[in-house]
Protein backbone atom coordinates (compact mmCIF):
# COMPACT_ATOMS: atom_id res chain seq x y z
CA UNK A 1 0.00 0.00 0.00
CA UNK A 2 1.27 3.54 -1.44
CA UNK A 3 2.46 5.42 1.83
CA UNK A 4 0.38 8.93 2.12
CA UNK A 5 2.91 12.02 1.04
CA UNK A 6 2.14 13.33 3.99
CA UNK A 7 0.85 11.93 7.82
CA UNK A 8 0.79 14.09 10.52
CA UNK A 9 0.63 11.73 13.90
CA UNK A 10 -0.26 12.81 17.19
CA UNK A 11 0.46 16.47 16.78
CA UNK A 12 0.39 18.46 19.90
CA UNK A 13 1.30 22.27 20.15
CA UNK A 14 1.62 24.49 23.02
CA UNK A 15 1.85 28.06 23.78
CA UNK A 16 3.95 29.48 26.62
CA UNK A 17 1.48 32.18 28.16
CA UNK A 18 1.48 33.86 31.38
CA UNK A 19 1.32 30.95 34.38
CA UNK A 20 1.61 28.05 32.27
CA UNK A 21 0.91 26.88 28.98
CA UNK A 22 -2.16 26.86 26.33
CA UNK A 23 -2.88 23.68 23.86
CA UNK A 24 -3.45 25.00 20.41
CA UNK A 25 -3.33 22.00 18.76
CA UNK A 26 -4.32 18.82 20.70
CA UNK A 27 -3.20 15.32 19.22
CA UNK A 28 -3.96 15.55 16.10
CA UNK A 29 -3.83 12.90 12.90
CA UNK A 30 -4.48 13.03 9.29
CA UNK A 31 -2.36 12.48 6.08
CA UNK A 32 -3.19 13.36 2.34
CA UNK A 33 -1.59 11.44 -1.22
CA UNK A 34 0.22 13.20 -2.74
CA UNK A 35 -1.47 15.61 -5.57
CA UNK A 36 -4.48 16.22 -3.47
CA UNK A 37 -6.35 18.80 -1.34
CA UNK A 38 -7.10 18.13 2.47
CA UNK A 39 -8.98 21.23 4.06
CA UNK A 40 -8.79 22.38 7.60
CA UNK A 41 -11.59 23.65 8.60
CA UNK A 42 -13.17 25.31 11.81
CA UNK A 43 -14.03 28.86 13.85
CA UNK A 44 -11.45 31.27 14.49
CA UNK A 45 -8.84 29.77 17.03
CA UNK A 46 -9.65 26.56 16.76
CA UNK A 47 -6.37 25.74 16.04
CA UNK A 48 -6.14 25.30 12.25
CA UNK A 49 -3.82 27.94 11.70
CA UNK A 50 -1.35 26.44 14.12
CA UNK A 51 -1.20 23.45 12.40
CA UNK A 52 -0.23 25.25 9.16
CA UNK A 53 2.38 26.61 11.01
CA UNK A 54 3.97 23.48 12.51
CA UNK A 55 3.86 21.45 8.74
CA UNK A 56 6.12 24.59 7.61
CA UNK A 57 8.09 24.12 10.88
CA UNK A 58 7.36 27.82 11.78
CA UNK A 59 6.62 26.50 14.94
CA UNK A 60 8.19 23.47 16.86
CA UNK A 61 5.44 20.93 18.05
CA UNK A 62 5.47 19.71 21.41
CA UNK A 63 4.89 16.32 20.40
CA UNK A 64 3.94 13.82 17.26
CA UNK A 65 5.25 13.42 13.99
CA UNK A 66 4.99 15.34 10.29
CA UNK A 67 6.39 12.89 7.73
CA UNK A 68 6.68 14.57 4.63
CA UNK A 69 7.51 12.09 1.83
CA UNK A 70 8.96 9.60 4.22
CA UNK A 71 10.80 11.96 6.46
CA UNK A 72 9.79 13.20 9.94
CA UNK A 73 10.38 17.12 10.39
CA UNK A 74 8.49 17.43 13.90
CA UNK A 75 11.48 17.62 15.74
CA UNK A 76 14.13 18.21 12.96
CA UNK A 77 16.69 20.86 14.07
CA UNK A 78 16.88 23.94 11.54
CA UNK A 79 20.42 23.00 10.20
CA UNK A 80 18.97 19.75 8.85
CA UNK A 81 15.68 20.80 7.79
CA UNK A 82 16.67 24.20 6.11
CA UNK A 83 17.90 22.06 2.91
CA UNK A 84 14.36 20.60 2.72
CA UNK A 85 12.28 23.31 3.00
CA UNK A 86 12.34 23.98 -0.67
CA UNK A 87 9.69 21.46 -0.81
CA UNK A 88 7.49 22.65 1.46
CA UNK A 89 6.05 26.07 1.01
CA UNK A 90 3.24 28.88 2.04
CA UNK A 91 0.76 31.48 1.07
CA UNK A 92 -0.85 33.50 3.69
CA UNK A 93 -3.57 34.85 4.07
CA UNK A 94 -2.40 38.92 3.57
CA UNK A 95 -1.78 39.26 0.42
CA UNK A 96 -0.81 42.89 1.61
CA UNK A 97 0.97 42.53 4.80
CA UNK A 98 3.07 39.72 3.00
CA UNK A 99 5.41 41.18 -0.07
CA UNK A 100 7.97 43.70 0.45
CA UNK A 101 6.87 47.00 -0.65
CA UNK A 102 10.24 48.35 -1.97
CA UNK A 103 10.64 45.27 -4.15
CA UNK A 104 9.60 45.06 -7.52
CA UNK A 105 7.38 41.43 -8.38
CA UNK A 106 9.95 40.25 -10.41
CA UNK A 107 12.56 40.73 -7.45
CA UNK A 108 10.04 39.36 -5.08
CA UNK A 109 9.28 36.05 -7.23
CA UNK A 110 13.19 35.49 -7.83
CA UNK A 111 13.91 35.87 -3.88
CA UNK A 112 13.90 32.41 -3.21
CA UNK A 113 15.87 31.15 -6.41
CA UNK A 114 18.40 33.46 -4.97
CA UNK A 115 18.53 31.69 -1.81
CA UNK A 116 18.75 28.49 -3.52
CA UNK A 117 21.99 29.41 -4.78
CA UNK A 118 21.14 30.64 -8.24
CA UNK A 119 24.06 33.26 -8.28
CA UNK A 120 23.01 34.61 -12.10
CA UNK A 121 20.35 37.91 -11.89
CA UNK A 122 19.82 37.08 -15.06
CA UNK A 123 18.56 33.45 -14.54
CA UNK A 124 16.45 34.36 -11.86
CA UNK A 125 14.51 37.10 -13.56
CA UNK A 126 14.06 34.69 -16.41
CA UNK A 127 12.66 32.42 -14.06
CA UNK A 128 10.27 34.78 -12.27
CA UNK A 129 9.05 36.01 -15.66
CA UNK A 130 7.72 32.70 -16.28
CA UNK A 131 6.42 32.09 -12.90
CA UNK A 132 4.34 35.79 -12.94
CA UNK A 133 3.16 34.21 -16.74
CA UNK A 134 2.14 30.91 -15.58
CA UNK A 135 0.14 32.77 -12.57
CA UNK A 136 -1.57 34.67 -15.18
CA UNK A 137 -0.10 38.02 -14.70
CA UNK A 138 1.22 40.45 -17.66
CA UNK A 139 4.63 40.76 -18.70
CA UNK A 140 4.42 44.62 -17.71
CA UNK A 141 4.35 43.51 -14.27
CA UNK A 142 7.60 42.51 -13.75
CA UNK A 143 8.97 46.46 -12.28
CA UNK A 144 5.71 46.58 -10.89
CA UNK A 145 5.78 47.40 -6.79
CA UNK A 146 3.09 45.56 -4.87
CA UNK A 147 1.08 49.05 -4.21
CA UNK A 148 0.32 48.93 -7.78
CA UNK A 149 -1.75 45.77 -8.08
CA UNK A 150 -4.97 44.60 -6.59
CA UNK A 151 -5.35 42.32 -3.72
CA UNK A 152 -5.77 39.12 -6.31
CA UNK A 153 -3.12 40.05 -7.97
CA UNK A 154 -0.91 40.43 -5.09
CA UNK A 155 -2.03 37.01 -3.75
CA UNK A 156 -1.05 35.55 -7.86
CA UNK A 157 2.49 37.35 -7.27
CA UNK A 158 2.69 35.77 -3.57
CA UNK A 159 1.52 32.22 -4.99
CA UNK A 160 4.24 32.32 -7.35
CA UNK A 161 6.70 33.09 -4.76
CA UNK A 162 6.10 30.11 -3.04
CA UNK A 163 6.12 28.49 -6.77
CA UNK A 164 9.75 29.74 -7.38
CA UNK A 165 11.11 26.75 -4.99
CA UNK A 166 9.44 24.13 -6.78
CA UNK A 167 7.14 22.86 -3.48
CA UNK A 168 5.64 19.17 -3.45
CA UNK A 169 3.76 20.89 -0.51
CA UNK A 170 1.92 23.82 -0.54
CA UNK A 171 -0.01 25.43 2.86
CA UNK A 172 -2.92 27.96 2.14
CA UNK A 173 -3.62 29.84 5.30
CA UNK A 174 -6.99 31.55 4.29
CA UNK A 175 -5.42 32.50 0.67
CA UNK A 176 -8.43 33.40 -0.27
CA UNK A 177 -10.59 34.95 2.66
CA UNK A 178 -8.55 38.62 1.84
CA UNK A 179 -10.59 38.37 -1.62
CA UNK A 180 -13.93 39.25 -3.21
CA UNK A 181 -16.04 36.64 -4.48
CA UNK A 182 -15.09 36.89 -8.26
CA UNK A 183 -11.09 36.96 -6.91
CA UNK A 184 -11.58 34.16 -5.06
CA UNK A 185 -13.05 32.11 -8.09
CA UNK A 186 -9.66 33.44 -10.20
CA UNK A 187 -7.11 32.13 -7.25
CA UNK A 188 -8.71 28.89 -6.57
CA UNK A 189 -9.14 28.26 -10.30
CA UNK A 190 -5.27 29.01 -10.81
CA UNK A 191 -4.30 26.84 -7.47
CA UNK A 192 -6.24 23.62 -9.20
CA UNK A 193 -4.72 24.24 -12.47
CA UNK A 194 -1.40 24.03 -10.84
CA UNK A 195 -2.00 20.81 -9.47
CA UNK A 196 -2.79 19.45 -12.56
CA UNK A 197 -0.14 20.63 -14.02
CA UNK A 198 2.65 19.81 -11.49
CA UNK A 199 0.95 17.21 -8.92
CA UNK A 200 1.59 19.61 -5.88
CA UNK A 201 0.08 18.85 -2.86
CA UNK A 202 -2.02 21.19 -0.90
CA UNK A 203 -3.63 21.71 2.66
CA UNK A 204 -5.88 24.44 2.57
CA UNK A 205 -6.52 26.53 5.76
CA UNK A 206 -10.17 27.59 5.73
CA UNK A 207 -13.42 28.80 7.14
CA UNK A 208 -15.40 28.69 4.06
CA UNK A 209 -17.06 26.19 3.20
CA UNK A 210 -18.09 27.33 -0.32
CA UNK A 211 -13.96 27.66 -1.16
CA UNK A 212 -13.41 24.01 0.86
CA UNK A 213 -15.94 22.29 -1.40
CA UNK A 214 -14.21 23.77 -5.06
CA UNK A 215 -10.82 23.10 -3.65
CA UNK A 216 -10.78 19.98 -1.66
CA UNK A 217 -11.01 16.01 -1.59
CA UNK A 218 -11.01 15.42 2.26
CA UNK A 219 -11.74 18.32 5.35
CA UNK A 220 -10.61 18.37 8.97
CA UNK A 221 -13.11 19.82 10.98
CA UNK A 222 -11.18 20.84 14.18
CA UNK A 223 -12.85 22.61 17.44
CA UNK A 224 -10.89 24.03 20.25
CA UNK A 225 -7.73 22.27 19.10
CA UNK A 226 -8.75 18.89 18.65
CA UNK A 227 -10.16 16.95 15.74
CA UNK A 228 -13.91 16.34 15.62
CA UNK A 229 -14.59 15.18 12.03
CA UNK A 230 -12.22 13.75 9.09
CA UNK A 231 -13.39 12.55 5.92
CA UNK A 232 -14.51 13.28 1.77
CA UNK A 233 -15.44 16.70 1.17
CA UNK A 234 -18.75 15.50 -0.30
CA UNK A 235 -19.83 13.36 3.12
CA UNK A 236 -18.33 15.93 5.63
CA UNK A 237 -20.27 18.71 4.05
CA UNK A 238 -23.41 17.07 2.68
CA UNK A 239 -24.11 14.27 5.23
CA UNK A 240 -21.58 15.27 8.74
CA UNK A 241 -21.42 13.27 11.59
CA UNK A 242 -21.07 15.43 14.16
CA UNK A 243 -22.46 18.32 15.85
CA UNK A 244 -20.31 20.70 15.76
CA UNK A 245 -20.19 19.72 11.69
CA UNK A 246 -23.65 20.27 11.64
CA UNK A 247 -23.27 23.66 13.24
CA UNK A 248 -20.89 25.07 10.47
CA UNK A 249 -22.40 24.10 7.70
CA UNK A 250 -26.32 26.05 8.91
CA UNK A 251 -23.62 29.05 9.66
CA UNK A 252 -22.46 28.73 6.29
CA UNK A 253 -26.14 28.71 4.63
CA UNK A 254 -27.40 32.00 6.91
CA UNK A 255 -27.32 34.63 4.42
CA UNK A 256 -26.57 37.16 7.84
CA UNK A 257 -23.02 34.92 7.51
CA UNK A 258 -22.23 33.74 4.11
CA UNK A 259 -18.99 35.94 3.07
CA UNK A 260 -16.55 35.14 0.14
CA UNK A 261 -17.48 32.07 -2.61
CA UNK A 262 -21.24 30.49 -2.32
CA UNK A 263 -21.72 29.12 -5.35
CA UNK A 264 -25.38 28.20 -6.26
CA UNK A 265 -24.65 24.42 -6.68
CA UNK A 266 -22.82 24.50 -3.17
CA UNK A 267 -25.43 26.09 -1.49
CA UNK A 268 -28.17 24.26 -2.77
CA UNK A 269 -26.34 20.66 -2.00
CA UNK A 270 -26.24 21.62 1.38
CA UNK A 271 -29.71 22.79 1.77
CA UNK A 272 -30.92 19.44 0.49
CA UNK A 273 -28.41 17.44 3.38
CA UNK A 274 -30.00 19.76 5.88
CA UNK A 275 -33.90 19.43 4.78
Amino acid sequence: MTKPFLAVDNLVVDYHVPGGTFRAVDDVSFSVDKGKTIAVVGESGCGKSTVAKALMRLVTPTSGSITLDGTDIASMSESKLRPMRSKFQMVFQDPYGSLDPHMTAQEIVAEPLKLQGVRSKAERHKAAAKLIDQVGLPVRSLDKHPGEFSGGQRQRIGIARALASKPELLVCDEATSALDVSVQAQVLRLLKSIQDDTGITYVFISHNLGVVQEISDTVMVMQKGKLVELGSTASVLTSPKEDYTRKLRRAALDPSTMTGLKPRHIVRSLALANS
